[in-house]
């Protein structure tokens, strides 16, 4: 039985580098790294740069409206997220202040009424509430229509929640020297008219 001879590998041969899996992916991995906005495409302001910058504007915006509306204490917050959860507070700045606290169609006041009562329904939310207390006077609501919306909220959230709300918000209040608050004024049930003249008597 004949065999085929093994063709010997040269030298030539053993010094050429094989053109395997190892080769093909360090060369495109490069190149894909530049199209799909690496360091070279960074560089040279490709879409990374392009996207780093929209990300940036985004929050930069948020910031501003945060910085209106919740002033130092939503900062607090948002420095409080740095060293465990940055991303968080990058989305609390860019998305919640950035996008929807900036829409036109509710003016700020009207926000934070929203956001008293949800907060107050949602329960357990007082290190919230602190900030949107606050925020709710910034943006010029006053300790009477704040106490208001939380007594409203009783009706449809219970009384021991809407009892945490405003106690959350009298704490504040303190803080802010705004107590004690006045207290508003029922709308006490109209008496009867009495009539001018006494009726006649019943004819016998």
């Amino acid at each position: 039985m004949s065999t085929t001879p093994a063709t010997a590998r040269t030298d030539a041969d053993a010094a050429t580098p094989a053109t395997g899996p190892a080769t093909w992916s360090a060369t495109t991995e490069a190149t894909a790294t530049t199209e799909a906005g690496g360091p070279a495409a960074t560089a040279a302001g490709g879409p990374a740069a392009t996207a780093a910058g929209a990300r940036r504007a985004r929050y930069e915006r948020g910031m501003a409206v945060l910085s209106r509306v919740d002033g130092e204490a939503g900062r607090r917050v948002v420095d409080a997220l740095a060293e465990v959860s940055p991303e968080l507070g990058h989305q609390i700045v860019a998305w919640a202040f950035g996008e929807i606290y900036d829409r036109p169609a509710l003016a700020p006041r009207e926000r934070q009424l929203v956001t008293l009562g949800a907060l107050t329904a949602l329960g357990g939310c007082e290190p919230q509430l602190d900030v949107h207390v606050n925020a709710a006077l910034n943006v010029g609501l006053t300790p009477e229509e704040i106490v208001e919306a939380l007594l409203h909220s009783a009706v449809y959230c219970g009384i021991p929640r809407a009892l945490n709300a405003t106690l959350a918000a009298r704490k504040v209040f303190a803080e802010r020297g705004l107590l004690p608050v006045a207290p508003a004024e029922s709308a006490e049930p109209a008496a009867p008219a009495e009539s001018a003249e006494p009726a006649a008597p019943a004819a016998r």
